[in-house]
């Protein structure tokens, strides 16, 4: 092993998640800057540090100092210190306020600010609020220094330090020895894997019985993920034996504790969390309740409505169009499906005019904001996301989920259902007066939720709901090679790969990955926006089957922010460069800030100072702090599922063998339908040809239908 000293320059490179970093040194006896890289997630610009390691020549990046272990050690130079304080370190010290506090104490910085921190006051333009901040920020440092440190030291990823310090404050280090397994039920990012990892990494026993409770809780979560709401007894043991390594007997015994306390919840075979279990038997509880219970309204004389409409606005229902308003006007709660072109938005209109001829009070939401954003514009009237509706506010919770404080409204209705997810339904339905009539609007064929739940299939499919089915394709629509196409793939026909009469379905012939995203990267860059006049960022939206790979979402979102933002200004986080004009997205709900997992926004300011990230969403600024940026994305290209509930005016989208375990019909259909004005595709005949044959839906552990059929209370 060899030795090097130094001043850290600068940091070249850090993946948040490994803590792999690439630094430049100052070190004596060497005229140019040293490239060192390791495992040195603690490490900050201007300090000293000695590292243990071996040279190394790459062949790509020239000579090296591979790191092993390292030592880090304050700056003790003024020039140092005003470099390390400039850094970025320390919230409420940027360039500007360190040149300003070396000038005052000189070599007694660090000291000052250690020991006596309010004589900050000294230095011109600091005043108390500041000094709070910093004096918060370089103790919050100094513990996640210690929390990331205690972790390397571990073997363990400590890109989790600040969210760890976070949480739990100056008591982190103790809650990871006493036990590591809380970190995956407190804190959002960190899975069990991680949390496991750091107990082994401690010695903990691999037979305990919080290893075990902690395994199955996770598994069961992330079943979740793949939109199940259960798993039956034989899978459960399966999964857990399999990734744990721990005997079935074992197993069992967790499994039955976790029911008798109250962690899990059974029916027949069926091991439910409970917040699913309670979801699933609510909304078929709630759907019950509403059917029988008849309406407040007085609708008399619906055909005598219908052709007053049409008359006064000079429209014309077709017969399935009629009897749709028709069965709104005399359901409880009532279904609305169909695909593209096929009227459904139309049709909406028509049940909310004959509702409003009779003074109905009529509420209209979607699960996401740019869903309820499309409805507002096809309406003309207002429309909320649902968790706006609920009134959701942390930590109390949904605050119209209660008896005395229903949904004011005599007819509800829910566009893009099929993105609802069992839980939410629940909450929802909650809300909702047993008067009120519910009129589920969706296209049953695309993607289902992301969330646990298959919620519309399950309702159409018990038959207890009224269920009305547009499938006509429109005149107008015929035209339209993005609409056909959809409704051929959805028969299992191969689409046209010509643009039709409207020249909106394009088909660009790639085979190599490399020429694909090169083909993307120019149709995005220059080709599209030139043509059609539109913005490459706001206007055109790559869609991917995939997040990885080269074609894949995470690639394509590095290559079209090179390609479309060439802002100077960025804050770094994890492996991604975030930078001011930034299309980003949402991946998680946060009730607190009131945005929620698929919302698109712009990066409109970053505040290298005070590590705040300031986010437009549809005009509302959102801030972030550098630590919460694991809850967003670059978003220049998403997968087809996040893209959900969204229209676009032009969607990219790569499609090719390589994504062969994602190309599904649904997913397909589910990606063309995004498009509103341009579709075009960059791939193979023969990918879509895999996607169009491959009709195989996953099905998953869900009960709604079965509980809906059942004539017994719930």
């Amino acid at each position: 092993m060899e030795y090097l000293n130094g001043v850290v320059e600068r940091i070249t490179y850090y993946n948040e998640d490994s803590g792999y970093t690439v630094i430049k040194l100052r070190s004596r006896g060497y005229y140019d800057l040293v490239t060192a890289v390791g495992n040195m997630a603690a490490v900050n610009v201007g300090a000293i540090v000695s590292l243990r390691g071996m040279w190394k020549v790459d062949s790509k990046y020239g000579k090296q100092f591979i790191v092993d272990s390292y030592e880090e050690k304050l700056p003790a130079s003024v020039a140092g210190i005003e470099k390390y304080l400039g850094s970025g370190l320390i919230k409420g010290i940027g360039p500007v306020n360190a040149k300003r506090i070396v000038k005052v104490f000189g070599k007694d910085t660090i000291d000052i600010i250690e020991e006596e921190p309010d004589r900050l006051m000294e230095v011109p333009g600091i005043g108390p609020k500041r000094i709070e901040m910093i004096k918060k920020a370089w103790e919050e440092q100094r513990e996640v220094k210690n929390i990331m440190l205690f972790l390397q030291s571990h073997g363990v990823s400590t890109s989790h330090g600040a969210k760890i310090y976070k949480t739990y404050g100056n008591e982190s280090l103790n809650v990871v020895k006493e036990n590591p397994y809380r970190l995956a039920d407190d804190i959002w990012g960190i899975g069990f894997r991680t949390a496991d990892t750091i107990a082994q990494k401690l010695g903990f026993d691999p037979q305990s019985v919080q290893r075990c409770r902690s395994g199955i809780l996770y598994i069961l979560n992330q079943l979740s993920n793949e939109g199940h709401c259960f798993a039956t007894r034989d899978q459960l043991i399966m999964e857990t034996k399999k990734t744990l390594d721990l005997e079935e007997a074992k197993i069992q015994e967790s499994i039955d504790t976790m029911v008798e306390d109250g962690s899990l919840i059974q029916d027949q075979e069926a091991l439910y969390l409970p917040p699913f279990f309670h979801s699933e038997v609510g909304v078929a509880r709630r759907i019950r309740e509403i059917v029988s219970t008849p309406t407040s309204l007085d609708i008399d004389g619906i055909d005598k409505i219908i052709r007053s409409i049409e008359e006064r606005d000079r429209i014309k229902y077709d017969q399935v169009q009629k009897e749709a308003i028709k069965r709104a006007a005399s359901s409880k709660f009532m279904v609305l499906t169909g695909g593209p072109g096929t009227g459904k938005t139309f049709t909406i209109l028509g049940i909310i005019r004959v509702f409003e001829r009779i003074g109905a009070k009529i509420y209209l939401a979607a699960p996401t904001g740019r869903a309820a954003k499309r409805m507002e514009e096809s309406t003309g009237r207002e429309a909320k996301t649902i968790h706006r509706m609920l009134e959701y506010k942390p930590p109390q919770g949904y605050m119209r989920n209660v008896e005395n404080n229903p949904l004011e409204c005599d007819v509800l209705i829910i566009d893009e259902t099929s993105m609802v997810d069992i839980i939410l339904m629940y909450n929802l339905l909650k809300a909702v007066r047993d008067e009120t009539i519910v009129i589920l609007v969706g296209d049953v064929d695309q993607l289902p939720s992301v969330g646990a739940g298959n919620v519309l299939s399950d309702i159409i499919a018990s038959g207890m709901v009224d269920v009305v089915k547009l499938t006509r394709i429109f005149r107008q629509a015929q035209n339209s090679a993005i609409i056909t196409n959809a409704h051929r793939i959805n028969k299992g026909i191969f689409p046209a790969l010509k643009g039709g009469k409207k020249r909106d379905f394009f088909f660009i012939r790639r085979e190599d990955p490399e020429e694909i995203v090169e083909e993307i990267r120019s149709l995005c860059q220059s080709r599209l926006p030139n043509y059609y006049k539109v913005d490459p960022i706001d206007d055109i939206q790559v869609l991917c089957p995939m997040q990885r790979g080269e074609t894949g979402a995470v690639n394509m979102n590095r290559i079209l922010q090179e390609a479309l933002n060439k802002e100077s200004r960025f804050i770094r986080y994890g492996g991604t460069t975030f930078k001011v004009g930034d299309k980003v997205m949402q991946v998680r709900n946060n009730y607190d800030k009131n945005v929620f997992n698929g919302d698109i926004g712009r990066i409109s300011g970053i505040d290298l100072e005070n590590k705040i990230v300031n986010i437009d969403f549809d005009g509302t600024i959102v801030e972030y702090d550098s630590s919460e940026l694991d809850e967003i994305m670059l978003a220049y290209a998403v997968t087809v599922h996040k893209s959900q509930g969204s229209e676009y005016k032009i969607v990219v989208a790569p499609f090719t063998t390589q994504h062969f375990m994602m190309l599904q019909r649904n997913l397909l259909y589910t990606c063309i339908t995004r498009a509103r004005n341009v579709f075009v595709m960059v791939g193979t005949e023969k990918a879509v040809g895999i996607a169009v044959g491959n009709n195989k839906i996953v099905k998953r552990n869900t009960m709604l239908d079965r509980r809906l059929k059942d004539p017994q209370p719930i």
